[in-house]
């Protein structure tokens, strides 16, 4: 028998039914289930939010945010003459921004930002909310999700970059002040017009400093970085009146949060503030897109990178002169003939200030924006201008002004090759340096040239002493460009075949008007990073002028060109009212056209030169413009900008001659006799003019025209900022109809070139 538990006897007994659940008991079972659910929900996303906070790190800045515009400025260091930018910005502290400004942003963009925690939690509901109801986007943003969003993360819309904004900004928020915060993102956010910041923003709009804002204007810059295309009053009436009612918003705004009165809000809302005319002027039209160029190419040749360049917030103090640069385009503008632009009609200008070798002005011929080809710098054929240099180059051998030289045309070189002086003029057989300087004698220079042992080298070599590279020179030595193409030891090297820029040639001229101390041409004066301390003087840094030519064959050589302005070529430039020295110059291309046209000349105080060229450099001039000799545009020119120059500059004289007289060779020159009077005369309507000379053939044994350069060397719109040379080729039988010489009027030179054995051969040069 069991002894289990045994049940009564009887019958069984049921549970009683549980009462069913009450819908307030159901509800409540749900709501219980939902809480638990959300509990685990928020442990979830809390710990996801915790590893995605200990994961994610801050960021390196959005590199073009960080960056800064460098400003390149003129000789005084205040002017601004243009700038480099990734983006147009200049950074400025927070106590340099009026108060007004800063409670202006706040209020319009961010009224909790100096309590939040760098995000809005309201304003994420909210927006989220009236987005999923499919209401017009909304953001919830505050001042510091915007910085973090425009300093580390992208523009992309989408709610993984939101989670990453927001967490983000809680760190930036606990590891920033709430002031260096507001500091970074009125330093980062864009206000249109190109402008990013405060500073750029408030020169944009207001053409004054951030900390000469008032509180018009304050507001209306707190307004517009909104949403600068809508609100910026530039864009039409209907942006104005946007931008009233956001500028009458933040104004009531400042009011509601105390920070200005009531009075003031009303006062100030009546009307937007007056909106200065600011000229929208390209950062690289006209002059100042060659000038940048130039700068940009000396500041990476200086050891600075182009990352440096654009964003480093670098100062550039350059050497040019507003008054210097105007002197130039004013010349041209005023002196070229009617009707000729510069899209065909390209003149190079430059000035260089003799002692410091600073480039003060210059100009590069068409708009930057219409060709980038600087004819500053890629020049042209420089006909007779180099003649100054062979006569220095004669001095130091041992030559003498009183020297005599072969005047009369043909003159025969070794091997049977003729040099001849336009149409032929014969100035006698024993004519001194003087005269064949005022006639521009061809014959007498390469007789001089080839009575010199090496003479043709030592002429390359004084004129790259004095500033004009040679043609094998270091592409990174001194000059602009630091070239000339064609420059090689000819005989006829004085002749002026090679290409030479006008600021070359003005640097060399610029040695002879500094008594023959040669100074470096330059254009950067000084630089100074963004941190106030300086990265380049050329004071400290460049190497010292140093004397190249005794001073007494310098005033030498100065005499002889002081005559070419008192009785040759160069007599325009009496116009200028007090001693100048000067050459002419004008030069013929392989085809046997007129293809440059120069004036060289300098005082005591600056040097200058001026070259007219056609289409790629090297076309022809005869017959397409009105006058095509040296002593005519070029010349004008020149003094019409040398006047600019030297007002309010002393008159200075220059040293009287010394007739230097060496131990010089006894071969190769003939004693003195007069000068026949010339064979022809030009009509009257020609005098004074720029003789026409012979682009005379060199000796065999001297390189032929396959080593000069070539038609792919001319400049073109293709060629770079240095330009490319100009070609030689074999012209035609007959030289084109010139005037003949006079006593009054000084032939140039024209380019050498060994091109064959007859006098028809010949090329013609012209001066």
């Amino acid at each position: 028998m069991s002894e289990g538990k045994r049940r009564a006897a009887g019958p069984a007994v049921k549970k009683a039914p549980k009462p069913p659940r009450t819908r307030k008991q159901k509800v409540w079972r749900v709501a219980r289930w939902f809480l638990a659910l959300g509990l685990v929900g928020a442990l979830l996303a809390g710990a996801a939010f915790l590893v995605l906070y200990q994961t994610i790190d801050i960021p390196d800045p959005n590199e073009d945010f960080e960056t800064q515009t460098t400003f390149v400025y003129f000789d005084d260091g205040k002017t601004e003459l243009g700038r480099f930018a990734t983006q147009n910005r200049v950074s400025i502290d927070l106590d340099q921004m009026p108060q007004s400004l800063k409670d202006a942003v706040v209020a319009a963009e961010n009224e909790t930002f100096w309590t939040d925690s760098g995000i809005d939690p309201k304003g994420i509901v909210r927006a989220a909310f009236n987005n999923a109801q499919g209401g017009n986007r909304q953001g919830a943003s505050t001042i510091t999700q915007q910085y973090v969003k425009i300093l580390y993360l992208s523009q992309e819309r989408s709610y993984q970059r939101k989670i990453k904004e927001a967490i983000l900004s809680l760190k930036v928020q606990r590891q920033q002040s709430k002031s260096r915060i507001l500091e970074g993102y009125l330093n980062t956010i864009y206000f249109g017009r190109g402008a990013y910041g405060v500073e750029a923003a408030s020169r944009a709009f207001f053409d004054r400093p951030a900390k000469n804002l008032d509180l018009r204007q304050s507001a209306v810059l707190a307004s517009v970085l909104n949403n600068p295309t809508r609100f910026d009053p530039a864009n039409g009436k209907d942006a104005r009146e946007a931008l009233l009612g956001r500028f009458q918003y933040t104004l009531n705004q400042m009011a509601d949060l105390e920070m200005i009165t009531a009075e003031q809000a009303e006062k100030a809302k009546k009307r937007l503030p007056k909106f200065p005319k600011i000229e929208a002027g390209s950062t690289y039209g006209d002059q100042k897109g060659h000038m940048l160029t130039m700068v940009r190419k000396e500041l990476t040749e200086l050891g600075f990178d182009q990352e440096e360049i654009e964003g480093g917030g670098l100062r550039v103090t350059t050497t040019f002169t507003p008054k210097a640069m105007a002197a130039a385009k004013q010349a041209v503008v005023e002196e070229r003939p009617e009707g000729f632009k510069d899209k065909e009609l390209h003149v190079g200008v430059a000035s260089v200030e003799p002692g410091t070798g600073a480039v003060r002005g210059f100009y590069g011929g068409q708009d930057y924006l219409q060709s980038q080809i600087n004819w500053a710098v890629s020049g042209g054929q420089a006909g007779s201008t180099l003649k100054a240099f062979a006569l220095a180059a004669a001095i130091k051998e041992g030559f003498s002004l009183k020297d005599t030289f072969d005047g009369n045309s043909p003159f025969e070189l070794p091997g049977g090759i003729e040099v001849t002086n336009q149409g032929d003029a014969s100035y006698g057989s024993a004519i001194n340096m003087i005269t064949a300087t005022q006639k521009s004698a061809n014959s007498a220079f390469v007789d001089m040239t080839m009575a010199m042992e090496d003479g043709p080298e030592k002429v390359v070599k004084m004129m790259d002493a004095m500033g004009v590279p040679s043609g094998d020179a270091d592409e990174d030595g001194p000059g602009f460009p630091s070239v000339s193409p064609g420059l090689e030891p000819v005989a006829t090297v004085a002749l002026g075949s090679a290409t030479v820029s006008p600021i070359n040639m003005a640097s060399g001229y610029a040695t002879i008007a500094n008594e023959g101390v040669y100074a470096e041409p330059f254009i950067i004066e000084k630089v100074v990073d963004r941190g106030g301390e300086t990265r380049y003087s050329h004071a400290d840094e460049a190497p010292e002028p140093r004397r190249v030519l005794d001073a007494d064959i310098a005033a030498d050589v100065s005499y002889a060109l002081q005559q070419n302005v008192t009785g040759g070529s160069g007599s325009a430039a009496l116009e200028l009212g007090r001693p100048s020295a000067g050459k002419t110059g004008t030069a013929t291309n392989g085809r046997d056209e007129v293809s440059s046209a120069w004036y060289a000349g300098f005082t005591p105080q600056m040097a200058t030169a001026v070259m007219y060229v056609r289409g790629k450099g090297n076309e022809q001039l005869l017959g397409w413009l009105p006058e095509y000799f040296g002593g005519s545009y070029p010349a004008r020119t020149w003094t019409n900008a040398m006047q600019t120059l030297m007002d309010g500059l002393p008159v200075e004289e220059f040293p009287e001659p010394a007739y230097v007289d060496g131990d010089a060779p006894t071969d190769g020159h003939a004693p003195y006799v007069p000068p026949p009077s010339p064979t022809r005369k030009p009509p009257p309507s020609q005098q004074p003019s720029n003789e026409i000379e012979s682009e005379t053939p060199t000796p065999t044994q001297e390189p032929t025209p396959t080593q000069e350069p070539t038609p792919t060397q001319e400049p073109s719109p293709s060629c770079d900022i240095l330009g490319c040379g100009p070609t030689e080729t074999p012209p035609p039988s007959s030289p084109p109809p010139s005037p003949d010489p006079t006593a009054s009027a000084t032939p140039g030179a024209g380019p050498s070139r060994a091109a064959g054995p007859s006098r028809s051969a010949a090329g013609r040069g012209r001066d």
